[in-house]
């Protein structure tokens, strides 16, 4: 309970003109003993002015990001909704050289009510897969998924991944799901990967489902000559090609909000979001890098110049409070 001056005097006085000792007079009153001697401390030092209750002040956090780094921030995040706050986070620290924490970022935009629900339900694979690969092209995921062109028909997108940095390594827009547009991705992504100039006991092991293209004597065939082992996940166990799936996923949520009337057109639109995928998407999985980064090597020395970013920064806020309360 909250007591104006004039009552705490009066409690003063009355303690000391009590006939009882000071702790069972308190007792009595139901003040405790610790905040009678600080109210008689502080009237003994300023008289009555001094009993009056400061107002509460919000105490100055050292580590608050300053207006000017919250403005571009919002700037960023409106530039391009597409980020979530994880992704303005990380996006912000690599342009700006200042670190900025996802947990900020979210409370900046949520107060600015920039933070939706997503629109779809997020797919996740399984928390971690039997044997994990440690190092890139160990293992080559690839999967078909429909899209659809007005006029046309349904197209099917062969798509080949890396398993370790979930780099897009070879794609190819069929008209079918022959075993030969396995073997045509297949060749484009060794080709592209410079696999094919190395010797058949470096190739990657594939991964696939059970469905008729990948079971087809053909694609064994093919597989055996380039020194290729074929792994194929358990039926109707979707989870096995997690990562494969989560990249259909992605990449439909973004490119089906557009119709497509040519063939050309779709794969204009698919050849730009690989491009984002790869070189401009921070994956969560990955330390916030980009599939690129961590397929050509370069997400160890990003992510030791971010750490050197966050202590930079860190160190400059700590300075600039003490040199403001001081």
């Amino acid at each position: 309970m909250r007591y104006p001056a004039s009552e705490k005097l009066e409690i003063l006085r009355l303690v000391e003109t009590s006939p009882l000792p000071v702790r069972r007079t308190l007792a009595k009153i139901g003040i405790p003993k610790s905040t009678f001697y600080a109210w008689y401390d502080r009237y003994a030092a300023g008289g009555l002015d001094a009993l009056e209750d400061c107002k509460p002040r919000p105490k100055r956090v050292w580590n608050r990001i300053t207006d000017e780094v919250r403005e571009k921030v919002l700037k960023l995040a409106l530039d391009e909704p597409e980020l979530s706050p994880r992704e303005v986070a990380v996006t912000f620290t690599d342009r700006h050289k200042t670190f900025v924490s996802e947990a900020s970022v979210y409370r900046l935009l949520k107060a600015e009510g920039l933070v939706t629900s997503p629109a779809f339900i997020v797919m996740k694979a399984a928390d971690a897969f039997a044997n994990p690969t440690t190092a890139i092209n160990q293992l080559w995921q690839t999967d078909f998924t429909y899209l659809k062109i007005i006029g046309w028909g349904w197209f099917y997108l062969s798509t080949v991944l890396d398993d370790f940095s979930r780099y897009i390594v070879a794609w190819k827009l069929c008209t079918t799901m022959e075993a030969s547009d396995v073997t045509a991705t297949l060749e484009q992504a060794l080709e592209t990967s410079g696999l094919d100039e190395v010797g058949i006991d470096k190739r990657p092991r594939l991964l696939s489902d059970n469905g008729p293209s990948y079971i087809a004597g053909d694609l064994a065939d093919w597989l055996e000559g380039h020194g290729m082992r074929h792994t194929r996940g358990k039926p109707y166990h979707p989870m096995t090609q997690g990562k494969i799936e989560r990249w259909h996923l992605s990449l439909k949520s973004r490119i089906l909000l557009e119709n497509y009337y040519l063939p050309g057109d779709l794969e204009r639109a698919i050849a730009g979001f690989v491009d984002h995928y790869n070189n401009r998407r921070y994956h969560e999985s990955l330390d916030n890098l980009t599939p690129a980064d961590v397929y050509f090597g370069r997400g160890q020395r990003i992510l030791e110049r971010r750490k050197e970013i966050k202590r930079k920064t860190i160190d400059t806020r700590r300075r600039n409070h003490f040199q403001t309360a001081a």
